[in-house]
């Protein structure tokens, strides 16, 4: 059974930082790709970054684009979605997410497995 679990989400003032962690059970992370998606008061979920199996290519929704960064580390079974700049209009439970391993990723509307998300509260 794959499991994920978040952490790192909390209250920060605008312009501040987070790192959000996922650590992955039961299965083998390098078989997998790894995204973050975030779903915000009254929206819809949406995606916001996604890593392939080794880490070496990268997607981002533009809005989070030269703000965010997505990272894994496959000894760890980890994957880190580091968040610089915030805007209150990135307050929103974050999820981790999980799919089967590509070579290229891209906007993801879904994914295979899912963590029970975290909470990121920017205020202004």
């Amino acid at each position: 059974q794959v499991q994920l679990v978040e952490s790192g989400g909390g209250l920060v003032q605008a312009g501040g930082s987070l790192r959000l962690s996922c650590v992955f059970s039961g299965r083998t992370f390098s078989d997998i790709n790894a995204g973050w998606f975030r779903q915000a008061p009254g929206k819809e979920r949406e995606f916001v970054a996604a890593v392939n199996w080794s880490g070496e290519k990268t997607y981002y929704t533009d809005p989070v684009k030269g703000r965010f960064t997505i990272s894994r580390h496959n000894v760890k079974n980890t994957s880190y979605l580091q968040m610089n700049n915030l805007k209150p209009e990135d307050t929103a439970v974050y999820y981790c997410a999980g799919d089967p391993a590509t070579e290229e990723v891209g906007n993801y509307s879904g994914m295979r497995y899912w963590g029970r998300g975290t909470q990121v509260t920017v205020s202004s």
